[in-house]
């Protein structure tokens, strides 16, 4: 798959927690056509580092390994998925 969502995030962050269920809906409205990959920055924080991320949620969209789109912050789940949509 040449398209993935990456998704950066911690269990304290309140703005990530509203986020979840439309990861996860997205996850399942756009199976085949983009990936998703969490990383907790507290587990995982050497991957947050590699991405510079600063705050968080952060959502990077890689194309074909590299990095075409990034946003931060809580969005409509709409919203959302038009951001990812237009980098399919």
């Amino acid at each position: 798959m040449a398209v993935k969502v990456l998704d950066f995030w911690a269990t304290w962050c309140p703005p990530c927690n509203v986020m979840k269920p439309t990861i996860e809906e997205l996850e399942k409205e756009l199976a085949g056509k983009a990936e998703f990959v969490a990383y907790d920055v507290d587990a995982q924080g050497e991957m947050a580092q590699k991405y510079g991320v600063m705050s968080i949620p952060t959502y990077v969209i890689e194309k074909d390994g590299k990095e075409v789109a990034r946003t931060t912050g809580a969005r409509p789940k709409e919203e959302f998925k038009r951001w990812v949509e237009e980098q399919l």
